[in-house]
């Protein structure tokens, strides 16, 4: 299966894109995931949706041939990214490429309750009309404390963690085959 991911992050040694990239190799035997480039994207400007940038088309393509989008999300101020939010925005319009896309969100922070904010707002946002991702329910993956939890190379060493998120890797795949007939 192919998917997508959309990391929210443009920080160098960022702790979503290392749970990304660790889940990137783990699951390899699983899911083909490609990272998209979402940080370098220009900020979203209706007067430019007609006739966007040709990175914004690149990954249109992208995301319309995949099988499923992965959303990794920091919590800035209790909510997602401005590049996170400025991807959807994108790829929400004109050609509305994320419409019945099964969706899965992951988020990994210092603190204590991981993304909890940001995940909630960004199922909310995943709902909206023009969006409308079949986000995967009930499978929530907060990753707190993350910094004790990864190694020096910014690998995942948590094994509850782990066992959490290959049972969740399980439930999307699952749940990709269930939304097929959406899409």
């Amino acid at each position: 299966m192919k998917i997508v991911a959309m990391v929210g992050t443009n920080r160098k040694g960022s702790y979503n894109m290392h749970l990304v990239k660790y889940m990137q190799a783990r699951y390899t035997d699983k899911l083909e995931i490609e990272i998209l480039p979402i940080d370098q994207l220009p900020m979203y400007n209706q007067d430019n949706e007609m006739d966007p940038p040709a990175l914004v088309k690149e990954i249109r393509e992208k995301i319309k041939n995949s099988d499923g989008i992965l959303f990794a999300t920091p919590e800035y101020n209790a909510s997602i990214s401005a590049v996170l939010k400025n991807a959807i925005d994108w790829f929400s319009r004109v050609e509305k490429v994320m419409i019945n896309k099964p969706a899965m969100i992951v988020g990994a922070s210092m603190g204590a309750l991981g993304t909890v904010k940001a995940q909630m707002q960004l199922r909310q946002i995943l709902n909206a009309p023009g969006v409308s991702t079949l986000t995967l329910p009930g499978n929530e993956v907060f990753v707190g404390s993350v910094h004790e939890k990864i190694d020096q190379n910014g690998v995942l060493t948590d094994e509850s963690t782990i066992q959490f998120i290959d049972m969740v890797i399980e439930n999307y795949i699952d749940w990709i085959e269930k939304t097929k007939v959406y899409s």
